[in-house]
């Protein structure tokens, strides 16, 4: 994550989005249940509004930055027996399978350049019937410049290989569709039930 995206995460205008107009957009429909994990919770603004708005969940909010996990263990504290927050690889989670009902992945696989062993990953944890939900960056040239001149390592997807990476996936139902005039991607995939 480079500086300034941190900075952004870190706000008081973020955070104030988040509730009210970004949490909504980005859950797509979807009320999250049970168990719920954020990959790339950043300072865990998501997952604070995630707690108010859905009381009756249990959220582990992970991220890779030191910095980013610091900020969000603060600002989950008062969430202690719902929350834990956790410096994890997305690529590598360190949670036994089918472990959560839910995944929650928002603007945060651009930064991943494996971001297809990430969702592989989530796929891994969640339970059968669960849901991975999220957006991200699609790959267009105005997006590609501004990450080329923060200089961080990135790899943004096109929708094209999201939604055929996406077949290669133990999904049943899918909706993989570009909004905000092309420039981002929202996802709902659930995973295949239990075979009976």
């Amino acid at each position: 994550m480079s500086t300034f995206e941190r900075a952004v995460c870190q706000s008081a205008p973020w955070r104030a989005m988040t509730g009210r107009l970004v949490l909504p957009w980005a859950l797509q429909g979807v009320r999250p249940r049970g168990d719920v994990l954020e990959i790339g919770s950043g300072s865990g603004a998501m997952a604070e509004q995630l707690l108010v708005a859905f009381p009756e969940i249990h959220v582990t909010a992970t991220d890779i930055d030191p910095a980013m996990v610091r900020d969000a263990r603060t600002r989950l504290a008062p969430f202690e027996d719902r929350a834990a927050v956790r410096e994890v690889s997305a690529t590598a989670l360190p949670f036994e399978d089918q472990s959560f009902d839910v995944v929650l992945s928002f603007i945060m696989l651009h930064h991943v350049v494996h971001w297809d062993d990430a969702l592989r990953e989530s796929m891994r944890v969640l339970r059968p019937g669960g849901v991975l939900v999220g957006y991200d960056l699609l790959s267009t040239l105005p997006l590609r410049l501004l990450h080329d001149i923060e200089g961080e390592p990135y790899r943004m997807m096109t929708l094209v290989e999201l939604r055929r990476f996406v077949t290669e996936l133990p999904v049943r139902d899918s909706t993989v569709t570009s909004s905000l005039a092309g420039f981002t991607v929202r996802f709902v995939l659930a995973k295949q039930p239990v075979s009976t």
